[in-house]
């Protein structure tokens, strides 16, 4: 059995599925990128994600994308087509050695700011999801991010014992403590709105 993370299964029908469903489907809101990143690797290639926002453009559905990958950018040209539309980045940390850490096979920090910054100077509606929030300098998050968002959300969301144990492994047991969690999100906080970009913060 290949390990989780090893491998991935491709709904290659989906956009076709997706289209009979949208016949009867009422219109709602689509939160795109909740559990799986619709823009792994393999988009590139497959291309599953374009042609399902494809089908829901057909029917203007109001969609909100959530993603850690540059690749998005690469939709922009459907985004701008979209009536009701918001894309958002996975920004967890400032330092690329903490991504390393514990997001080692994503895209670096830097190429998901510019990935913003393309979308929101597209005329897009932009927002970044911090969370969960991984050990950060606060004052360079918020000069990275301002001027590329137009609105943050960040989340602590639960660790598991894996996840605890590298913290611990690392020398970061501290960053576990609720009241770093809470005295940095409150710091970004009011960086962000003093910059006019509201944020929302899932204690």
């Amino acid at each position: 059995m290949e390990a989780w993370g090893e491998f991935i299964d491709v709904k290659v029908n989906a956009p076709e599925v997706l289209r009979r469903q949208l016949r009867r489907a009422r219109k709602g809101s689509l939160l795109i990128g909740t559990v799986t990143d619709p823009y792994q690797p393999a988009e590139k290639h497959h291309r599953i994600t374009r042609r399902c926002l494809e089908a829901l453009l057909e029917r203007q559905f109001p969609i909100n994308v959530l993603t850690r990958s540059p690749l998005v950018v690469r939709d922009i040209d459907l985004f701008r087509q979209f009536e009701d539309i918001a894309v958002g980045l996975s920004v967890t940390t400032d330092r690329e050695e903490m991504k390393k850490i514990f997001e080692p096979k994503c895209p670096p920090i830097q190429s998901r700011i510019e990935a913003l910054r393309r979308l929101h100077d597209s005329g897009i509606a932009t927002y970044a999801f911090i969370g969960p929030m991984l050990p950060l300098d606060t004052e360079r998050l918020l000069e990275m991010l301002t001027g590329s968002v137009d609105e943050v959300l960040i989340d602590r969301l639960n660790y598991s014992n894996k996840v605890k144990s590298l913290y611990r492994k690392s020398g970061l047991s501290q960053y576990l403590e609720h009241a770093y969690f809470t005295q940095t999100a409150l710091a970004l906080r009011e960086g962000f709105e003093r910059e006019g970009i509201p944020v929302s913060v899932i204690f």
